[in-house]
């Protein structure tokens, strides 16, 4: 428990040095997260074994056959390859 305001600011201020600074949106933010997303579509397109369950996308020749199951689950792992590539790139100093 913290028995005074100068403690108490203390952990505050402690606790705000962990936190990462906040990555503004740039075009080369959107760009990394792109190249991701097709990165995941490309390794889903060759790893998946049935990418065409159904229900069908509405323009499923433009998904080169994917069905929805196969395209959620692919952008998903996208963006969490593309979130952890973003944070990767920001602390390096790249971003």
């Amino acid at each position: 428990m913290l028995q005074s305001e100068g403690e108490a600011q203390l952990f505050t201020s402690t606790l705000l040095t962990v936190v990462p600074r906040a990555l503004e949106w740039t075009p080369n933010v959107a760009a990394v997260m792109i190249v991701c997303n097709i990165l995941a579509i490309a390794i889903a397109k060759f790893t998946m074994k049935n990418p065409s369950a159904p229900p069908a996308m509405p323009s499923s020749n433009f998904f080169g056959g994917f069905g929805l199951p196969a395209v959620i689950g692919s952008t998903c792992f996208g963006h969490i390859l593309g979130a952890g590539v973003i944070l990767g790139l920001s602390n390096m100093g790249v971003l």
